[in-house]
Order: C-alpha cells, then sequence, then structure tokens
C-alpha cells in the first residue's frame, strides 16, 4: 500500500506520484515490488533504503547517502493481551520528502492524519521524524502500562489457580519484553546517533536542527530511557511471578490433594465397618433388632472422631 501526504502550516492533502511535490509524506505499508520502483523513480532513492525496513530481524542503525538518509528503529507491536512484538520501521530523509517503510500499518502511523493535521508538518521532515521517534517511544510506554495491568490481573487468577495457564500468559509477556529491551536498546543508540549528526558536515543538508527540534529529540531520548527503565523492571517482576506462582500452583493442587486425603480417610470408617458386618458370618449384635442402628451411630461416632482430628491438625 502506498500513500501520499502533504501537510503544511495547516494545508491537509492526499497526493498521488503523478502530482508529488516537495515535503510530502510518502508512507509504504507492506509494499509490493512495482511501488518500490515507483517510488524509488519518483524520488531518486536507493532501492536497497527502501527494502530495509522490510526484513523482519533488520537491526536499528543509520545510513548516510549524498542525497538521502536512512534511519531504520524499531516499533511497537500489540498482537493480543500477552503477546508483543516488534517490527522495523525504515524513515528516508531526502532533499525533498521523507518516506517511511513498514512491513505492517501500525497505530504510529495512525497518530498522522487529517484529523491532527495541526500537530504536524510533512514539510518539516527533521522534526516530523522526531515526532514520529516520539510516538513510537510513547507506545511502548503505554504497552508497558498495559503489561503491568494484566499482570496484575494474572496475579489474582493465580491465587486460586491449578492450571498452567496463567504460567504461559507471563511467559508470552516475558518474550514480549525481551523484544522491547532489545528495540529499545538498539533505538537508543541511533537516538544518540542522530543527536550528534548536528555537527556532521555530511548531514547538515538533511537534517537541519533548531532549538526546538533539539528539544524534541532530547524529549525523545528521554521517553526511550523511561521505556527501557521501566521494561527491565517489569522483567525482573515477571521473573519473580513465574517462579512464586509455579509455587503457589504445585502448593494449591498439594492442599487439594490434602483435602481428598483426609475426606478418603474419614469415609473409609463407615466404610470398613460396613464390609465387616456385611459378610455372612456371626457378628456383634446379629441378633439385635437394632443392632443396624448400633453399628450405624458407631461407624459415624468413629468418623466424626477422625474428622475432628484431622481437623484439629488442620488437614482440612
Amino acid at each position: 500500500m502506498i500513500k501520499i501526504c502533504k501537510n503544511d502550516a495547516g494545508n491537509y492533502q492526499e497526493l498521488s506520484l503523478d502530482n508529488l511535490v516537495k515535503g510530502a509524506w510518502i508512507q509504504l505499508v507492506n509494499p509490493t515490488a512495482w511501488e518500490l520502483n515507483a517510488v524509488a523513480e519518483a524520488t531518486e532513492v536507493p532501492m536497497d533504503f527502501l527494502k530495509a525496513a522490510l526484513d523482519e530481524e533488520e537491526r536499528s542503525r543509520i545510513e548516510l547517502e549524498d542525497h538521502c538518509m536512512l534511519v531504520i528503529t524499531n516499533i511497537p507491536l500489540m498482537i493480543n493481551e500477552t503477546n508483543y512484538d516488534t517490527l522495523p520501521l525504515g524513515m528516508i530523509i531526502s532533499e525533498d520528502h521523507i518516506i517511511t517503510v513498514c512491513l505492517e500499518d501500525n497505530p504510529v502511523f495512525s497518530e498522522f492524519n487529517a484529523g491532527t493535521y495541526r500537530n504536524f508538518n510533512t514539510a518539516k521532515r527533521t522534526r516530523f521524524l522526531f515526532q514520529i521517534l516520539y510516538k513510537s517511544a510513547s507506545y511502548y510506554l503505554k504497552y508497558l502500562r498495559q503489561i503491568n495491568k494484566y499482570t496484575d490481573r494474572i496475579e489474582m487468577d493465580l491465587r486460586t489457580s491449578m492450571k498452567n495457564q496463567e504460567i504461559f500468559q507471563l511467559m508470552d509477556l516475558q518474550k514480549g519484553l525481551t523484544y522491547f529491551t532489545v528495540s529499545l536498546r538498539s533505538n537508543g543508540v541511533v537516538m544518540d546517533r542522530l543527536m550528534r549528526l548536528r555537527s556532521n558536515s555530511q548531514s547538515q543538508h538533511l537534517i537541519k536542527m533548531y532549538e526546538e527540534d533539539e528539544d524534541l529529540l532530547e524529549d525523545v531520548i528521554i521517553e526511550n530511557n523511561q521505556a527501557i527503565q521501566m521494561v527491565e523492571m517489569y522483567s525482573h517482576i515477571i521473573v519473580g511471578f513465574s517462579d512464586a506462582f509455579a509455587s503457589i500452583i504445585s502448593n494449591n493442587q498439594n492442599m487439594v490433594i490434602k483435602l481428598l486425603t483426609s475426606i478418603t480417610i474419614t469415609m473409609a470408617v463407615p466404610t470398613m465397618l460396613a464390609s465387616f458386618w456385611g459378610m455372612n458370618v456371626p457378628v456383634p449384635f446379629g441378633d439385635n433388632p437394632y443392632g443396624f442402628g448400633l453399628v450405624t451411630v458407631i461407624a459415624f461416632s468413629i468418623a466424626g472422631i477422625s474428622a475432628l482430628t484431622l481437623w484439629k491438625k488442620k488437614m482440612f
């Protein structure tokens, strides 16, 4: 999919490759070969730059050419409540345009649309690049808060659970946090290099930072560092939860087994007496018309004493 728009001074307009203008944002989502060739021809951006973010295992980095710069970072992706992943996002700044390439549509792109045109300007390519990075870091923090809330729900369920489902959910969350940790650290390296590019003569014609842009980039770095601290804290919490909850599940199972064993012992006394008096041999009270009642009273009395003894020993 290809989508082209330009927003300059609140004038939002959607474009096509046929009427491409300076300052436009070209958004590529899982592009076809034809779309890649068309964008490469229209913008004179190297095909390697356009294809770089289409590799799911692509690492975060910055590459510079004479007339364009490639910035690859990893953005967070929520699959469901317990499954999270990251996805490479390629951002290419040329002398006239900014191009973003990603394998899937994502919530970061949805933040920049006709309804939010007052919040961004595609003509200011450097600032727009930093705004995308800021939104990405914000979504990391948002998903981390969701993970924390879901972990609290799992904790409440595990207090009485004897199943492994909650443990598996914690494992999924831990895997997502591992992806977040690696991606946030590599994104931090990219942001630090962007900060150093201010004094790089090769990139000054592509990255023009004003004071507001530097402040925005510093905010991005702060958000990214905060996300790193949060993901490390939640990772430690989930690891501790997993160990503790495994013991809780085992303990819950032991308590159930203990209860069932106590009930079995209590019920074994009447069963045993009934078996004895059911034999086809002479037994006490065999000729007594109240024999059945006496045997029943004796059986349940012994069962009651057994139950009381087990209860005092906290077996129930």
